[in-house]
C-alpha cells in the first residue's frame, strides 16, 4: 500500500496515521515523521511553491524506489505546498514492515530524498521580508548515506 498526496491545505497528522495505520493489521512496526514550520526566530510564514508536472511524480517515483528497497506492509508520504504559519504540519512520512529496521530505514530515507532532491522551493517571510532558503551541506551529507 502507497498512499503519496500533496496537500494545498493543513491537514491531521494524528487523523493521517490512524487511516494509515487501520490498513496494517500485519505491521510490526510502523514509524512516523513529521515536520512543521518551526516556531520562532522571527518566522511569521513559510511558503513552499512546486513545479506541478514534476512534484507528484517524482514523489510517486521516490515511493517506488522505496518499496523496491524494503519489504514494506505500507507507506505514506505527504506534502504540503502553499503557505503555512509557524507550528503547521509540512510533511508526514510513514512506512510500516514487518520488521522496525525496515520501517525506520525507510522512513529515513524518504525524508532525506524529500530534503535534498525535492522539487519544492521554499521561502520564509520574517519582519525583513521573504527570503528563499537553500539546502544545507548536512542536509546533502545526509543523502549521501544512501
Amino acid at each position: 500500500m502507497q498512499d503519496v498526496r500533496l496537500i494545498e491545505s493543513g491537514f491531521d497528522p494524528a487523523l493521517e496515521l490512524e487511516r494509515f495505520t487501520a490498513g496494517l493489521p500485519a505491521a510490526g512496526g510502523i514509524v512516523s515523521f513529521l515536520g512543521q514550520v518551526r516556531e520562532g526566530g522571527g518566522v511569521e510564514a513559510l511558503e513552499l511553491k512546486h513545479y506541478g508536472p514534476l512534484t507528484l511524480p517524482g514523489m510517486q517515483a521516490l515511493g517506488g524506489t522505496i518499496h523496491a528497497r524494503w519489504p514494506l506492509d505500507g507507506l505514506l508520504l505527504l506534502h504540503r505546498v502553499g503557505v503555512m504559519a509557524p507550528r503547521d504540519p509540512i510533511v508526514l512520512v510513514a512506512a510500516a514492515a514487518r520488521h522496525r529496521r525496515d520501517a525506520f530505514a525507510a522512513a529515513d530515507f524518504a525524508m532525506d530524498h524529500l530534503k535534498s532532491e525535492s522539487w519544492f522551493w521554499k521561502r520564509e517571510k520574517t519582519a525583513r521580508g521573504w527570503r528563499w532558503i537553500e539546502p544545507r551541506a548536512q542536509d546533502r551529507d545526509d543523502l549521501a548515506r544512501w
